[in-house]
């Protein structure tokens, strides 16, 4: 990343061209002889193309120097301070790779409901495999989707031995809830701490949803339910089982966590995230103008 003195520092790679997200888990980020590394407790130095990354997500153990943040500052790449595999946000950086343009498309899609309608039975198609019923309104989708969501909740209950009485909990009282609705609550928090980390990193506005819509994480919320019930409810409902069945002697919320994030890494589900958010809101169809999409 380094370049002779008196020319103009180089244009940094657009987001579509780079890899979406990589984890440093132990060791200091640094920048080493105008290289982006991250050096082991032996001083063993691993580079990083920070350029071409979307996101660096930190997890516990990893520190950042002051000039490694500058540097990926520059090359526009947004550094994310994360539990173990994202499972938890703890705060983001400046996003480097979001741009007006991004925002103000994403923007213009919920505000115009025409797109708003075609993004949400998008999501609809991707979440449960078919297309939504046809002349139904944004509320009517939500309630054919709530209704649908349930009848999955029951099925994994059974499955997994779970006496089921409804998604029911108090976010200000954790332990408020039954051993289920706290494993879900656990499992759901993981995940939006991911999907926040992706929507991020690729330059869009967590507030600004289309089934959600109102609340500081809506997109959040909207991009999670597309993966909510092929990752984490499962892993909630067997934890929630073993609990039930007496075969598990561990702290259930932790167990749920420690499951999300072995789920995230072996489904590389980042990789499919920020695709994801491009194939929704695409569906949307109001692109944006050429030369701001030639910048891309």
């Amino acid at each position: 990343m380094s370049r002779l003195p008196g020319l103009p520092p180089p244009k940094p790679i657009p987001i579509k061209d780079r890899a979406s997200i990589a984890f440093v888990e132990k060791g200091n980020v640094d920048v080493l002889d105008g290289a982006f590394v991250v050096v082991d407790t032996t001083g063993v130095r691993i580079h990083l193309p920070i350029g071409g990354l979307a996101c660096l997500m930190l997890e516990p153990g990893a520190r950042i120097s002051h000039a490694a943040i500058v540097l990926a500052a520059r090359a526009g790449t947004l550094i994310v301070w994360v539990g173990e595999a994202g499972v938890r946000v703890y705060s983001a950086g400046h996003p480097g790779g979001a741009r007006s343009d991004r925002l103000l498309w994403q923007a213009s899609l919920a505000m115009n409901d025409d797109a708003r309608l075609k993004i949400v039975r998008k999501m609809f198609s991707i979440r449960f495999g078919d297309n939504a019923p046809e002349r139904r309104s944004v509320d009517q989708l939500r309630g054919i989707e709530g209704a649908r969501v349930k009848r999955l909740y029951e099925l994994l209950a059974q499955q997994n031995g779970v006496v089921w009485h409804g998604r029911n909990y108090d976010h200000t009282d954790w332990g408020k809830g039954d051993i289920p609705n706290r494993c879900l609550s656990a499992a759901t928090s993981c995940l939006y701490g991911l999907a926040e980390a992706a929507i991020l990193a690729a330059g869009y506005a967590p507030a600004i949803g289309f089934l959600h819509s109102g609340q500081p994480l809506s997109f959040v919320y909207d991009i999670a339910d597309l993966f909510k019930f092929e990752t984490v409810v499962p892993v909630a409902m067997q934890v929630a089982g073993r609990a039930a069945n007496g075969k598990l002697t561990v702290d259930p919320g932790g167990e749920v966590r420690r499951g999300c994030r072995d789920i995230f890494r072996r489904t590389f589900l980042l990789d499919k995230i920020i695709p994801t958010i491009e194939n929704v809101l695409m569906a949307g169809d109001l692109p944006l103008l050429r030369s701001e999409r030639e910048d891309d």
